[in-house]
């Protein structure tokens, strides 16, 4: 630990009861301290502890690796190995390798194994589903083959099938490896391995070591690396836990993407507590799990007065009055067998491990104990069995106070970066979130409600990674906002832009498509690469008609061949002479795509729709057809269970399965707030097969289920939402910079009637208004509102109440 702090790799705060150590506080193993927040020594180590205690280090995930090979450089090669984990064969594989060996038809073996229910938390095992399933019993009984297949399972099911290695786990020996276990060689890293797993290690008289990999620290550490380039002086580790900015962005839910914090259920629950110390978000951190999660409204209610704290005997109130009367963490439990029944601490701690595992026989004993410890102290007997069943009940799920306080100091530190350094915690968990569209979806929609811009890429601005940028605006000093990565572009590789930036910062801005091209030239800018680049708008500041660079690429490719041709053949020159100038060709000539067009490519590369949204022209529309913005649902999905709701949504993906109760769709749609799923079950897919084409608006009746944070979306009846739009009593105002526009937004406009009325705003000289009010034949569709944004001279689109539109046909204002 102390040499990655030297390297300036992140190390976590703590983890698990070591935390609660003053040594490791002292050593700088942890990084805090255990007497400011009362954490208990002996839940670490104690006399009657009968394992050895062993820290688990949390590591960045990017420089963990570094750790590693430290380790192994510091103590020897052969004094350090992995450990090894075995793949067990489960019931479908098992039917799989054993189908597979028998020579029986792959469609009967999968339909075999699909009749295996498949629950990766609480694997069914193959005698169970047998028992479970009517089809998979009537299949062995009709068909000796099938027969033969499962008893064969049934008997190498739960063997070991291959090895892999343990995630965290490493040992260090104090002799070569190979005197004390067997070792193999894993062949995709190279490293020695364990041929024992992490118990048997154990077993052997070695020590394990947990390194494990936690992407909040690259976070933080990145944040916190952008914050100090932009000027600031910051150093978490220093921070003060008093930041009110932080427990108010903490009142406020506004906690997605902040550690431990995120859930829609925990969100709700921090609205109700409005946090306000560092004892608060250590409470939450172990509360919010099953089972202990009850007790938050009372931990609530306690706070805020609407309740008092009941105490069972009067020596309970100085333990529990942190937690509100709430019984939540084991060190609690152990004070409490210390304080009321004389245990030591040591003792107090295997009664802890006795209540948690519920051996009756162990807990008959220790309950004698207790009563008998607390008569000593002047509690009766049957006052002290109720508390015994009392800290029973809370110790089966009580929390390690010294684990959730070391990771509620990340949780602080994430939230004073949001709360304080809104653009580097973006730039920062974007970056951590690149592969994620779902998560980068919901942090854009966030920013745009913080007014913090989003910048589109751009190959003379962006970085590899999401970046801070300083702009100007309008000659005044610079405002801010966050670019959007290179990298994060599908299809182009974080490797070759790095070196797209390199070469920029080495040799200047890119002056065309040429230029760059000929630039990046075998340094893996093929045609695709090219295309994703045009695609996302990264080349926007080259040439804005992103057709036209399409068209141009073949072109540019070429070019930059012949100039690399060119130098090649001057290399080998007898004198070094110059050689031919290659002149650059024309750009291809094309059209530019539409409004939809454009938006389609931008989403098919950058997983997010960026420079606007397809259903932006629908908002007003939206509002009067009673739709619900979909993150509002995924914010307080509890105020929504069981209800019947309207959405809508741009479907960006769908994907079909069957099971036994026939056919349904999963529908992956995208509105101006989130990215979500929908289930259309056979009756409603059927109705709405013609509906299921990607890039289609609709609007639709939904079902919510809601169970804790999940959310289960059932579509009822779907409609095109330009169709239900269009059907609303509505009118337009379009605003013109000039007469002219007026004959340009011409085309634009329909002639039957389908969409809002249109009221045509016109500026003329002299700071004067035109105001023409069109014949109702001539229509603006919803769905034509982007191109006719776009059309030169038109300023903006303005929606507004029937009853203002028709005083009369012509007025000057």
């Amino acid at each position: 630990i102390k040499w990655a702090k030297g390297e300036n790799i992140p190390v976590g705060p703590g983890r698990g009861s070591g935390a609660g150590s003053v040594v490791a506080w002292s050593l700088e193993i942890t990084d805090l301290d255990p007497l400011r927040f009362g954490l208990l020594f002996e839940r670490f180590l104690n006399p009657e502890r009968v394992s050895m205690p062993d820290f688990d280090i949390d590591f960045c995930q990017d420089r963990r690796d570094e750790v590693i090979r430290y380790v192994e450089d510091r103590y020897g090669h052969d004094r350090v190995a992995h450990i090894i984990t075995f793949g067990k064969l489960m019931a479908r594989a098992a039917l799989r390798d054993v189908g597979r060996v028998l020579g029986l038809p792959f469609g009967l073996v999968d339909k075999i194994c699909k009749l295996v229910p498949n629950n990766p938390a609480k694997p069914v095992t193959l005698a169970q589903a047998v028992a479970g399933e009517p089809k998979l019993k009537e299949a062995r009984d009709s068909d000796p083959a099938v027969a033969r297949m499962i008893e064969i399972a049934l008997q190498l099911e739960g063997l070991p099938r291959h090895a892999s290695t343990h995630a965290a786990g490493v040992v260090i020996g104090d002799r070569p490896l190979e005197e004390l276990v067997p070792l193999y060689r894993d062949p995709k890293s190279g490293s020695a391995v364990t041929q024992l797993n992490m118990k048997d290690v154990e077993k052997a008289g070695l020590v394990k070591f947990d390194f494990l990999g936690l992407t909040t620290l690259t976070m933080l550490r990145l944040a916190e690396d952008l914050v100090k380039a932009r000027g600031t002086d910051l150093d978490l580790q220093s921070l003060p836990l008093d930041d009110k900015a932080a427990y108010a962005l903490m009142s406020r839910a506004e906690t997605v993407g902040v550690f431990q914090l995120e859930s829609a259920g925990m969100r709700d629950a921090l609205r109700k507590l409005k946090p306000d110390c560092f004892e608060d978000i250590i409470a939450m951190v172990s509360l919010y799990r099953p089972g202990p999660m009850d007790n938050i409204p009372q931990y609530i209610n306690v706070k805020h007065g609407t309740e008092s704290a009941a105490y069972l005997h009067p020596m309970l109130e100085p333990i529990l009055k942190e937690t509100n009367g709430v019984i939540i963490y084991q060190e609690q439990v152990m004070e409490i067998a210390q304080k009321l029944a004389g245990y030591t601490l040591g003792g107090a701690d295997l009664l802890r491990r006795a209540m948690g595992k519920k051996i009756a026989a162990e807990m008959e004993a220790q309950r004698a104990i207790f009563i008998e410890g607390a008569g000593k102290n002047g509690i009766e007997a049957g006052m002290a069995n109720t508390i015994f069943d009392a800290v029973a009940k809370f110790a089966s799920y009580g929390f390690n106070k010294s684990h959730a306080a070391a990771y509620a100091l990340l949780a602080y530190h994430t939230a004073y970066l949001k709360a304080n350094h809104p653009l580097e915690f973006y730039a920062a968990v974007m970056t951590m979130e690149m592969a994620n569209q779902e998560k980068l979806a919901a942090y854009r929609h966030e920013m745009r409600g913080r007014g913090i811009a989003l910048l589109a890429p751009d190959v003379n601005a962006s970085s590899a990674i999401f970046s801070v940028e300083d702009r100007p605006k309008n000659g005044k000093p610079a405002a801010s906002g966050v670019r959007f990565a290179l990298a994060a572009i599908k299809g182009v590789g974080r490797a070759a832009m790095e070196a797209l930036v390199a070469e920029r910062e080495a040799g200047g801005a890119f002056r065309s498509l040429c230029d760059l091209t000929s630039r990046m030239a075998g340094k893996g800018f093929n045609r695709r690469l090219l295309e994703a680049l045009v695609k996302a708008g990264a080349m926007d500041s080259l040439d804005a008609n992103r057709a036209r660079m399409m068209a141009s690429l073949d072109g540019a490719i070429a070019y930059a061949s012949a100039v690399k041709a060119a130098a090649e053949s001057a290399q080998t020159g007898l004198f070094g002479e110059g050689g031919e100038t290659v002149p650059e060709p024309r750009p291809s000539e094309a059209v530019e795509w539409d409004q939809a067009c454009r938006l389609a490519h931008e989403f098919s590369v950058l997983g997010v729709y960026l420079s606007a949204h397809p259903m932006d022209g629908f908002a007003e529309a939206l509002g009067h057809l009673g739709v619900v913005p979909a993150a509002q649902i995924f914010d307080s999905p509890a105020n929504y269970n069981g209800k019947i709701v309207e959405l809508a949504g741009v479907i960006v993906a769908q994907k079909e399965m069957k099971t036994d109760r026939g056919r349904f769709a999963v529908l992956q749609l995208s509105d101006p707030s989130a990215q979500y799923e929908v289930r259309l079950f056979a009756d409603v897919l059927e109705r709405s097969r013609s509906l299921l084409v990607i890039g289609t608006a609709v609007v639709f009746t939904a079902d919510v289920r809601a169970d804790g944070d999940e959310v289960r979306l059932s579509g009822q009846r779907l409609r095109p939402l330009d169709g239900a739009a269009d059907r609303l009593d509505s009118q337009v105002d379009i605003e013109l910079a000039e007469p002219a526009a007026a004959i340009r937004l011409k085309p634009h406009l329909g002639d039957g009637g389908n969409g809002a009325d249109v009221r045509l705003v016109i500026r003329i000289a002299d700071g004067r208004e035109v105001v023409v009010a069109l014949p109702e034949a001539i229509s603006l569709a919803h769905a034509k509102r982007p191109s006719v944004e776009r059309v030169e001279g038109v300023i903006r689109i303005h929606d507004h109440p029937r009853k203002q539109m028709r005083a009369r046909p012509a007025m000057l204002h």
